[in-house]
């Protein structure tokens, strides 16, 4: 019998996985390359099951002989071992981002004459249409809270967000960047910042909008979004009330907290030692974290640990004792911040870390040394980069620019320019048409 490969990722197995396979069985025995959570992460194309579950769902098919795991986008690794005599394919490879993947197939098949064997793309019946049709159902809260910890798990680093209202996370959700090199990029999730909720309502960001408040505009953000959220709870306040936020935040389905070890007044950690804040002790701090592990009732939801040490010129020393405490009592996640525009102190706190702990996920915010790319932050060990209040501040000068042309010209004409056609905004709320 020929030796026939077919790569699949088959989250949802549906007619035209189907089709592929008929066909590639008239050609041999099937192997099926069944991809891993890391190889769906290099193409951010992550599975709802886990790969037992669609390994499961292959085996019941009489279709497939065998099934082993591909571990990468690439198929070089699998096709080098069992060497097929064809390797079949949907013909859709040809003009999107994996177009890479199909030529290093073809040159591979080369060397022991294999052929590549291409089906006609099921364009009335595919993944992305039904994925997309998931989305504008919705998600449910479990399945969005569980979705941060696969996506950690699957990808180099992720790229969370901020939004302050149910419009900009739209843009957060929708916004698809196509990179020279074919690379498609996204945001992975969402951040709600203290300091931009707050302000969003004119109030200044010392706590003064309570977690009810808070709750009410995730809860718009969530009715019509799909990717996780990221909390930013400041302190956390007493042990005694973070108990009953976590509970509260895993209810309506955030993914995880963040929250900072000071005391006191919450005073935005961008001005240092300028004005007079209090980090708390280590033990104070690690018994809030512990506190609220114990409250937590699902095993997805995440407590990270924001570490102010570097802010408060307390020293690297003490921000590293801190995260190892941190970790130790039960901490999901550590946040390093500093407000200096040269990344040199967070690099040597990330470097430092990993040499001790190379699995505790690290999340930095890189409103001030905003320089370093996302590749920059991988290659030291960073899983998730925070875009903290970016989009309410790109609002903010827009909308002030419209304001004073229309007061300046006693009309609208001039201000269009600046202006989205209000059809684009129309197309981004979901049921409008």
């Amino acid at each position: 019998m020929k030796k026939v490969y077919i790569s699949l990722i088959v989250d949802l197995l549906h007619a035209g996985h189907i089709r592929v396979l008929k066909e590639a069985s008239k050609l041999g025995e099937v192997t099926v390359g069944l991809w891993t959570l890391k190889a769906c992460g290099e193409i951010d194309d992550i599975p709802y099951l886990d790969y037992d579950k669609r390994k499961e769902v292959l085996e019941s098919l009489t279709m497939v002989k065998s099934i082993i795991p591909q571990d990468s986008a690439s198929y070089k690794s699998n096709l080098l071992k069992l060497k097929p005599d064809f390797v079949v394919h949907g013909d859709d490879w040809k003009h999107n981002s994996q177009k890479r993947y199909r030529l290093e197939v073809i040159e591979l098949l080369k060397h022991w004459n294999g052929e590549l064997v291409e089906i006609p793309y099921s364009s009335d019946i595919n993944d992305v249409n039904i994925k997309d049709q998931m989305s504008n159902l919705g998600i449910t809260t479990t399945s969005r809270q569980g979705r941060l910890r696969r996506l950690i798990e699957a990808k180099p680093i992720l790229k969370i967000l901020e939004v302050h209202n149910a419009l900009s996370a739209l843009i957060a959700e929708n916004t698809i960047e196509t990179l020279e090199n074919d690379e498609i990029v996204r945001f992975d999730g969402m951040w709600s910042s203290s300091l931009t909720d707050s302000t969003s309502k004119g109030k200044p960001d010392i706590e003064a909008v309570d977690t009810t408040a808070r709750l009410t505009t995730i809860n718009e953000i969530f009715e019509v979004t799909t990717i996780p959220m990221i909390y930013d709870a400041d302190t956390g306040g007493k042990p005694e009330h973070f108990e009953f936020t976590v509970r509260s935040l895993e209810r309506v389905g955030i993914s995880a907290v963040i929250i900072e070890d000071k005391t006191g007044l919450k005073k935005n950690s961008l001005f240092g030692n300028e004005v007079s804040q209090t980090q708390d002790t280590i033990e104070n701090f690690c018994y809030k974290i512990k506190v609220g592990k114990l409250a937590q009732i699902t095993k997805d939801f995440m407590i990270i640990a924001r570490i102010e040490s570097l802010i408060l010129e307390a020293g690297m020393e003490d921000a590293l004792t801190r995260a190892f405490a941190y970790v130790k009592a039960g901490a999901d996640g550590i946040m390093i911040h500093s407000r200096l525009k040269d990344p040199s102190e967070i690099i040597e706190f990330v470097e430092r870390f990993r040499k001790e702990d190379s699995y505790t996920p690290i999340v930095v915010v890189p409103t001030s040394f905003n320089s370093v790319t996302t590749e920059e932050f991988t290659k030291i060990g960073v899983n998730i980069v925070i875009y903290a209040n970016h989009m309410l501040r790109a609002a903010y000068p827009g909308m002030v620019k419209v304001a004073k042309l229309i007061l300046k010209h006693k009309r609208s004409l001039e201000a269009e320019a600046d202006c989205m056609p209000i059809k684009e905004i129309l197309n981004l709320i979901p049921g409008t048409k």
